[in-house]
């Protein structure tokens, strides 16, 4: 009997403990979970571009092509001014054509590579910056063309119209640098400069087709390429239209700094240039 109501006894107090326990655990199911608010993550900083070693003349607007390019490509340009030394040993050792723009990258099979708009394709290509040189395969045709047409014919008619006042040597077979007479060169020189319009509405018309640049609402490395040559035919007072000015301000403005900078030097040389003529 003792047993029996020891038994009896023990089971309705369980029952009754368990019920507050299970009533706890339920309010404890049913209350919302306060959890600390995590802290928001810190957005990561994008990949710096490595530097990029490059070997100039601050005059020349074909360094200057390179100079604004990487600038705007945020690729931090390492500059040493070549000025003086693209003929001596040490450079001609790794660059016997001796020109500038140069730059120095151990990825490439001799080190360096010369030539502006070889320059820009190749560091477009390698660090994927199709907002100045596009991968489908139209559109980048299309710029090729442009900076193939103003290397091979723009440029030359204002490398002749421009390097005597500028005080540039020509290239060997061009007037300006035989011993042609001074009238011959200033013929020369003339022709060439009457030979600019042609070509250069060509940018306009068909290049450009309505849009603010080449490369659509964006400069590409081709107006890059064509606003740094313009620059030259300032020492010249070379009656650009209408057009051509908007489009250079246009450009400079998009740039900012990346543009105006390297321009400044090759302004500030036309400049000097041309006081030195009226003295």
């Amino acid at each position: 009997m003792a047993k029996t109501a020891t038994k009896s006894m023990k089971k309705p107090a369980a029952k009754a403990a368990a019920k507050p326990v299970a009533k706890a655990a339920a309010k404890a199911k049913a209350a919302p979970k306060v959890t600390a608010k995590a802290a928001p993550k810190a957005k990561a900083k994008p990949a710096k571009k490595p530097g990029v070693k490059l070997s100039m003349l601050r005059p020349s607007v074909n360094n200057m092509t390179v100079r604004v390019f990487a600038r705007a490509a945020g690729l931090d340009p390492a500059e040493t001014d070549a000025w003086g030394h693209t003929r001596s040993p040490e450079f001609m050792a790794r660059n016997p054509a001796h020109l500038t723009p140069m730059i120095e990258d151990k990825g490439l099979p001799r080190g360096v590579l010369w030539e502006s708009c070889a320059i820009m394709q190749y560091l477009a290509n390698k660090h994927g910056l199709e907002k100045f040189y596009p991968k489908a395969p139209a559109k980048r045709a299309m710029v090729d063309s442009a900076m193939f047409y103003l290397v091979g014919t723009l440029y030359p008619y204002v490398a002749r119209a421009t390097y005597p006042a500028l005080g540039f040597p020509q290239y060997a077979g061009e007037v300006g640098h035989s011993d042609a007479h001074p009238e011959k060169k200033s013929e020369a020189q003339k022709a060439a400069m009457a030979a600019i319009a042609e070509p250069l509405e060509v940018f306009h018309s068909f290049f450009r087709d309505g849009k603010p640049f080449i490369g659509g609402n964006n400069p590409s490395i081709a107006d890059i390429r064509l606003a740094a040559t313009l620059e030259f035919l300032a020492v010249v007072d070379y009656a650009l239209p209408s057009w051509a000015k908007e489009y250079m301000a246009a450009l400079e403005k998009k740039l900012g700094k990346a543009y105006a900078e390297p321009a400044g030097d090759v302004r500030g040389y036309i400049a000097h240039v041309k006081s030195q003529a009226r003295a």
